[in-house]
């Protein structure tokens, strides 16, 4: 019996809204130490820009992710920052 490797992934384009996002969150893992939340977080602030989800401060809320050294309004307002200087397409 054989093991086949795994299958290739595709990343996103550099400009995409979707590498921004996961970028400003990914960045932010001093905060967030946990990856999943991160992951988690990362995909529910994409649906944000997309028009279909609440504001980063809700979000952080509702999600429950673990946050360390850094109150969570502060977060919020630092990802509010970098979520703005991303051009809308």
């Amino acid at each position: 019996m054989t093991t086949l490797p795994p299958p290739g992934t595709n990343n996103f384009p550099d400009d995409s809204i979707e590498k921004q996002v996961y970028t400003i969150i990914d960045n932010l893992s001093s905060y967030l130490p946990i990856m999943n939340d991160r992951n988690r977080l990362g995909y529910a602030l994409f649906k944000f820009m997309q028009g279909e989800g609440d504001s980063p401060f809700i979000t952080l809320k509702n999600a429950k992710v673990k946050i360390e050294g850094i109150e969570l309004e502060a977060l919020a307002e630092k990802i509010s920052v970098e979520l703005g200087k991303i051009p809308k397409k």
